[in-house]
């Protein structure tokens, strides 16, 4: 399993009136926690589209639990549990300050060739390091 933290401060373009943060932008939290942890596993996402692959996200769910505030820092956990093959998954829960779990969900990726376009499987440079991480 791979496990990453990356902390976040809500912005206050991200709220609404009340200070609570909307909907919509917990996907963006996502993203945020996601595109962190391939930078620390040394795969930031500009080097895999040089190599050729894109990762287009094919599902995300989102369960929502408590909202998140303006002025919080968010704590973003992004968890790798499978070696890819045809698709990346990887899950995502939020805290606030407190530790209350904000919002858990999953984002799947896929593997598609830059110039063609169409589907690939995990490539070996992606896979190596994903499998050193997770065996």
């Amino acid at each position: 399993m791979i496990k990453t933290e990356h902390y976040l401060d809500v912005r206050y373009y991200e709220t609404d009136q009340m200070g609570i943060v909307h909907h919509s932008n917990y996907i963006r939290y996502f993203e945020c926690g996601r595109t962190d942890m391939l930078k620390k596993l040394g795969l930031p996402i500009e080097r895999i589209e040089e190599a050729g692959v894109m990762l287009p996200v094919i599902s995300v769910e989102c369960k929502y639990k408590v909202p998140a505030k303006l002025g919080d820092t968010l704590k973003i956990v992004s968890v790798i549990e499978q070696i890819p093959r045809a698709r990346l998954v990887i899950g995502t829960e939020i805290y606030n300050p407190a530790g209350q779990l904000v919002c858990s969900g999953e984002v799947q990726l896929g593997f598609i060739d830059s110039k063609t376009r169409r589907p690939v499987r995990c490539p070996q440079m992606l896979l190596g390091i994903f499998e050193e991480h997770i065996q």
